[in-house]
């Protein structure tokens, strides 16, 4: 809840004069009733026609001016609403795009997409139920009381002896509301993540003929979530029945007693007629508080779970140069003795279990400015993570990673991650042309978008498209084969001219001529460009200028081609089952 009232102190102004109408149009609500009775009792029975007509306009006049105020309100309480689930949602994305890797890791993907829906749907109609329904159900259940009390004190005490026992069970249900709500979001991360893996991976499910087994673990996970709202919904429903039968009660009493009270010419007809639509306003301000509790429930739960990413404080600080060892050489990029493990962590990044298992363990190597590192190994054996550790997604355990002479931990990530040039596995290829998928925001002017286009080999399919660059690419390229992407992707790196190059087996659906083609173009063309290419074949590392193999997170072997065919026997093995025989 305080996320809530945080953010809607922004639009102070605006959402109070948004209450202060709705407060007018709730008086102008509680003033017909007894100008009803007024006329009714006082009016009438002078048989004076224009003041009936006075006053049936004035009873006219209030009602329309209730309705023009609760539109106004109702309208600026909409767009105060949307303001602030707007800068919730730009808060939360900016929090997500700056988390750690270990941190995005704790949260998992899944439930930052819920979060950043659903939660910040349920923030929005809170911020505008408080500015209208907190207004106006509070003003039509005190101010209804008060007016029963001023008209018949007697008939206002079966108001009295109701209300508070409504108020008493609204109250008491509404603390089981919270829990049930954060359980109702948690599931539907569930819902999202299976959701996610099954359209993402939907090729793999039809060739697999498992569509009837995605659909019952659908349903499962479905299942789940309706349980768990059903349940959440019923708890918070149980009032309803009960707040109703007793304003069935409490009208038969107040007719009843009424009846009696005008019979005895203890009060007017026209006060029964006002007092029993004060009853109804009475009891549809109960009703309403208890729709204005299951809201609440359901918001605070959704920005707990907001305020959980926004208050996540960094575990990635920027040390001071001077806090930070020097680099043993003069290399450009420089892996002094880093281990590092991935694990279970808390949703600040901080390991939560025993020991971990390394992923990587005693990593060496160095790259000067203009030379080369091909990483091959294995799967699972750690290559990828070698870049993560190097553009600062997560951080090492022991040891020292230096780029141009400085600890990556001193830099900026900004200021470290403009250095690269990368083109990740499975990288994203975006619902945009060709040109702004490699230009990707960036000042990049047309000509060396197209030297990078020609560097990457991707300028021959690229002009036999209609629009060339101008056309436009669909989600995860899917109207591009598979070769075309990596060409793509390939360009997108090239074109910022970046002082590291990182190709992460980039080159995968590129045959070998395509292949050798683009590393002799960036060898050529971008000579003061530290490389480093991570392949599953020894024809994309045996030109490179060292070449690290990797086994279960540990090197070994390191050095040239020929140095690693007489040292490095899984080297030499890898290249006789590729190649067909030894140099």
């Amino acid at each position: 809840m305080k996320l809530i009232l945080r953010s809607m102190s922004a639009y102070s102004h605006g959402i109070f004069v948004s209450i202060f109408i709705k407060f007018l149009a709730s008086v102008a609500e509680l003033a017909i009733p007894y100008i009803l009775a007024h006329l009714i009792d006082d009016v009438v029975p002078l048989q004076r026609i224009g003041l009936v007509l006075l006053w049936g306009g004035l009873m006219i006049a209030t009602s329309f001016a209730a309705r023009q105020l609760n539109i106004s309100a109702n309208s600026r309480a909409v767009d105060n609403a949307h303001r602030v689930s707007y800068d919730v949602r730009q808060a939360l994305f900016s929090k997500t795009a700056n988390l750690s890797g270990a941190q995005f890791d704790a949260f998992g993907l899944p439930s930052l997409i819920s979060r950043m829906t659903s939660d910040s749907y349920n923030v929005q109609a809170c911020v505008q139920s408080l500015q209208t329904m907190c207004t106006r159900m509070p003003i039509l259940l005190f101010g209804g009381i008060a007016a029963t009390m001023l008209m018949d004190p007697a008939l206002s005490a079966i108001l009295c002896v109701i209300v508070p026992i409504l108020l008493a069970v609204v109250l008491t249900v509404s603390r089981y509301g919270i829990p049930l709500y954060r359980r109702v979001q948690e599931r539907l991360d569930g819902v999202v993540r299976t959701m996610r893996e099954d359209i993402t991976g939907i090729r793999v499910v039809k060739v697999l003929s498992k569509t009837e087994y995605e659909k019952r673990r659908f349903r499962a996970a479905n299942d789940s979530m309706t349980h768990a709202d059903i349940l959440a919904s019923t708890v918070m429903a149980v009032p309803g029945p009960f707040m109703q039968m007793c304003l069935n009660i409490g009208l038969t009493l107040v007719v009843w007693f009424g009846a009696q009270r005008v019979y005895g010419g203890a009060i007017k007809p026209g006060v029964i007629l006002a007092f029993l639509t004060y009853f109804n306003m009475v009891m549809q301000g109960v009703m309403g508080i208890n729709r204005i509790f299951m809201m609440l429930s359901k918001a605070t739960a959704s920005a707990d779970r907001i305020d959980q990413v926004l208050s996540v404080c960094s575990d990635q600080e920027v040390l001071p140069a001077s806090a930070c060892p020097a680099p043993a050489g003069d290399e450009f990029i420089r892996f002094e003795h880093v281990d590092f493990s991935y694990g279970e962590t808390d949703s600040a990044g901080s390991f939560a279990g025993a020991e971990r298992e390394k992923c990587l363990s005693d990593i060496n190597f160095a790259i000067r400015r203009g030379e080369s590192l091909g990483i091959i190994g294995p799967t699972g054996c750690g290559k990828t993570t070698i870049v993560n550790l190097l553009m600062r997604f997560y951080d090492a355990e022991s040891g020292h990673i230096f780029v141009d002479g400085r600890d990556v931990r001193s830099y900026e990530k900004d200021e470290l991650r403009r250095k690269f040039g990368v083109v990740f596995q499975n990288d994203m290829v975006f619902f945009n042309t060709l040109r702004e998928n490699i230009r990707f925001g960036r000042r990049i002017d047309d000509l060396a978008l197209m030297r990078a286009v020609e560097d990457a080999a991707a300028s021959e399919y690229i002009s036999s498209l209609e629009g060339g660059l101008d056309y436009r690419a669909e989600i995860k390229g899917a109207n591009l084969s598979g070769g075309q992407k990596q060409r793509l992707l390939i360009s997108r790196a090239l074109a910022g001219d970046p002082e590291i190059l990182v190709l992460d087996d980039s080159s995968s659906a590129l045959d070998y001529k395509t292949d050798a083609a683009l590393r002799k173009a960036i060898f050529e063309h971008h000579t003061g460009a530290a490389t480093i290419l991570i392949a599953q074949r020894v024809s994309s590392v045996q030109n490179m200028t060292n070449i690290l193999v990797l086994d279960n997170g540990q090197c070994i072997g390191y050095g040239s081609h020929n140095a690693l065919l007489e040292t490095c026997p899984a080297y030499r093995e890898i290249y006789r089952a590729q190649m067909g025989a030894l140099a």
